[in-house]
């Protein structure tokens, strides 16, 4: 698998996270609602999209109490919210691909919120499609190794033995690849080995990565990421920047 292993440069540019918790944790719940909605039920066993936003949830360190809150008050008739999820595709400064994936209350709202992000720092949103066809969707999962607990051998294998399609060893981290069909068995099968994920979810993985030469291009590359994070109505956001640093 290449190009993704670029883990904490990825983490880098997507922005601070941790910095943001409880900004992630809104944005994961209203997953988690429109799961429950558009899957016709709470229980992970019987909806495998919510099981892999709770997997997701969970890597984020996102409480039990608040997860368990969030389910309630999904299956419960109270939450009259009527999100929808669009996908918005397009540039950022010198052509790297950029994909906004969004849930949303007013499209209308939305798009132009999205068109402006894109704008502002010398981007452009294109059409549908224009940019997807370079990435693959797959489920992608990191086991923090930062502490050299894992043995890179041993946890290939259980990678592997779980139905893993790729496995990736970096300076601190391992990342584990998945068909997106597959994710829950293997976030699972590791779950159950005793590993825990620093991040889980199925993810737009670039083909190839964009260097931006330009120190002008690199930093309204980070400032159109960084309001792009920061708009309520934005999910995730996939690019192929290779973070120059």
């Amino acid at each position: 698998m290449s190009g993704h292993s670029k883990w904490h440069n990825i983490q880098k540019t997507k922005g601070a996270q941790d910095a943001k918790r409880a900004q992630a944790f809104t944005k994961i719940a209203r997953e988690m609602i429109v799961a429950v909605k558009e899957g016709g039920s709470a229980d992970p066993a019987n909806n495998s999209r919510l099981a892999t936003i709770i997997t997701k949830a969970r890597a984020a360190n996102m409480p039990n109490d608040n997860i368990k809150r969030t389910l309630e008050k999904a299956a419960g008739a109270g939450d009259s919210s009527n999100y929808e999820s669009i996908t918005y595709e397009g540039y950022g400064p010198s052509g790297v691909a950029v994909i906004v994936e969004t849930m949303t209350d007013n499209r209308n709202r939305t798009a132009s919120n999205i068109r402006h992000h894109f704008d502002k720092y010398g981007g452009n949103m294109g059409a549908s499609g224009c940019v997807a066809w370079s990435f693959d969707q797959k489920g992608v999962l990191v086991i923090d190794n930062e502490d050299g607990d894992y043995e890179e051998d041993q946890v290939m294998e259980d990678a592997l033995e779980a139905g893993a399609s790729d496995f990736e060893p970096e300076e601190g981290v391992f990342t584990v690849y998945t068909e997106p069909d597959d994710f829950n068995t293997v976030a699972d099968a590791l779950t159950a080995k005793g590993y825990t994920f620093a991040s889980a979810q199925v993810e737009m993985v670039p083909q190839n990565y964009a260097k931006l030469e330009k120190e002008e291009d690199r930093v309204n590359m980070q400032k159109m990421l960084d309001i792009l994070e920061d708009d309520e109505d934005v999910q995730n956001v996939w690019h192929n920047w290779e973070d120059a640093e």
